[in-house]
């Protein structure tokens, strides 16, 4: 080997440019929670461990394990912690003590990129993918079965929970249980946390119910005052009331349009007209239904819950359960396939030249509520950066009044698959304007049936699937490996500051 480590690698491997980039960043949070001298060994330096995972992340490893022995074998590696190499506990550590610094990485990482003329902001991407917890599917367990186990603990006797774990120990029994539940305590601090989570969807469920009757009563005193509402009857209205009101609506604005010449206002009436009928078709569905006793009048929330608790019942379960090895993950459909996932919802925001300005992480199984807080975290970092979001684009997956109608920058929302969009342009382009009394998804589906939308809805599929793809095949986040919404969050920020990182890399490389 050379003397002189600067020549082990060329000038422009990535390794020297992550660590002129921590050289540059503001790593004050870093320091301020580590011990670098005093009585024993002496810490290692906070620059160097969050080199080192930022390299580690770039190459497709964030195995606390792999990452020790890299440091050992492994030219970049040792270049980047000086060869001295810490052991799997202290980078474990570092990840988890500064897990709250990684979102404030991400941001300097994305003003880095800003100051090189990259982050264009013109068309904002979002869209989600499923990301595995690290936790097993059959560490699921009904709320039953949770308090079951928990009075089980309680009522262990002390002295043979330690001579029972002192004896897996020496076995090293341990891999038939999920970390965290490799001892006694474990395993009842997290049935406890279990416990809480258990509550906390009980909350959320009430909460959810107030919310709909709120949403409900706001609905009928909408209708009492005689306005014509358009779109599916809500979830815990009253459809016959709803439908009505809408009869009486079209046919005034049918009246309107009378005598009115022209194309356009004959389209308008022939529309209206179908309108109409189906509007009445549904109401005297509606009134069969509460002849026969058959209306629903359940809140979206309670009609969410009952859909759960059937599929959870049809696999043979007995309703909503909770994961004890990792009770914020949730188990949630995965891919076209309609395969599932012990995992989280990670939310990703990409610009139109492939950074991601912003991300999210739910526990919601879809993306429906996701836009908002994915949204607003991407308006949130262009301001910082003296940019201005022009156009999101989002898949069907978001299609909700709330989400199309809620404020900010200007966007498109498919109302179905992709694929579907560029043909409707080409056999079924949009006539004209859309009508005056259409509703917010009405509009929007005449919107995209013109040219110029569905040119701008293309970018979609090209940014942020691309970008996804990336996030786990290049940076390889498949699965969170730490456990609990917060650590995934944080988890997540790293590897989009990291993805960001090798774009202004490549940048660089292209510019030099």
């Amino acid at each position: 080997m050379p003397p002189n480590m600067a020549d082990w690698l060329p000038q422009d491997h990535l390794v020297w440019f992550v660590l002129d980039v921590v050289d540059q960043l503001d790593t004050t949070r870093f320091h301020a929670q580590m011990r670098t001298g005093g009585v024993g060994r002496q810490g290692f330096d906070p620059d160097m461990l969050l080199a080192l995972l930022l390299y580690a992340y770039a190459v497709g490893e964030r195995s606390s394990r792999r990452i020790e022995r890299l440091c050992l074998d492994h030219v970049a590696f040792r270049v980047v912690c000086g060869q001295d190499a810490p052991d799997h506990t202290t980078i474990a550590r570092f990840r988890a003590r500064h897990q709250d610094a990684f979102a404030d990485v991400f941001a300097q990482v994305l003003r880095l990129c800003a100051a090189a003329g990259m982050v264009k902001v013109g068309i904002v991407s979002i869209d989600g993918t499923k990301i595995a917890a690290n936790a097993s599917r059959g560490a699921n367990r009904s709320g039953a079965a949770v308090r079951h186990e928990a009075q089980r603990i309680a009522h262990e006797i002390v002295a043979e929970a330690a001579r029972v774990d002192a004896a897996e120990d020496a076995r090293g029994d341990d891999d038939d249980l999920p970390p965290g539940f490799a001892d006694r305590s474990g395993r009842a601090a997290n049935i406890k946390k279990a416990l809480a989570e258990l509550d906390a969807q009980d909350a959320e469920h009430t909460r959810a119910d107030q919310g709909d009757r709120h949403r409900i009563e706001d609905l009928l005193a909408r209708l009492e005052a005689g306005e014509a509402l358009h779109g599916p009857v809500p979830a815990g209205a009253d459809p016959i009331a709803w439908y009505r009101a809408r009869i009486t609506g079209l046919a005034r604005h049918l009246a309107e349009l009378d005598g009115l010449g022209g194309i356009e206002a004959s389209r308008a009436r022939t529309e209206l007209r179908r309108r109409l009928r189906r509007a009445e078709q549904m109401l005297a569905a509606a009134e069969d239904q509460a002849a026969t006793g058959t209306l629903d009048l359940r809140g979206r929330a309670a009609r969410e819950r009952a859909r759960r608790t059937r599929r959870a019942q049809g696999r043979g379960g007995t309703g909503p359960t909770v994961n004890v090895s990792d009770p914020d993950s949730r188990l949630m459909t995965h891919g076209a396939g309609g395969g599932s996932v012990q995992g989280y919802n990670a939310q990703v925001a990409v610009t139109d030249d492939h950074l991601i300005l912003g991300v999210h992480v739910s526990q919601d199984a879809n993306d429906t509520h996701c836009f908002a807080p994915a949204l607003n975290g991407a308006v949130l970092a262009a301001t910082g950066l003296d940019l201005q979001i022009e156009t999101v684009l989002a898949d069907a997956g978001y299609f909700t009044e709330e989400n199309l109608t809620m404020p900010g920058p200007d966007r498109l929302i498919a109302p179905g698959k992709h694929r579907d969009l560029p043909t409707g342009t080409g056999t079924d382009p949009a006539p004209g304007p859309a009508p005056g009394d259409a509703s917010a998804k009405e509009l929007m589906r005449h919107r995209l049936r013109t040219p110029e939308a569905a040119a701008i809805y293309k970018r979609r599929s090209a940014t942020v699937e691309t970008l996804i793809a990336h996030l786990k095949d290049h940076i390889g986040l498949r699965r969170f490996s730490r456990r609990g919404l917060t650590a995934a969050t944080a988890e997540l920020n790293l590897a989009a500051a990291v993805v960001n990182l090798r774009r202004l890399h490549t940048s660089a490389l292209a510019t030099s």
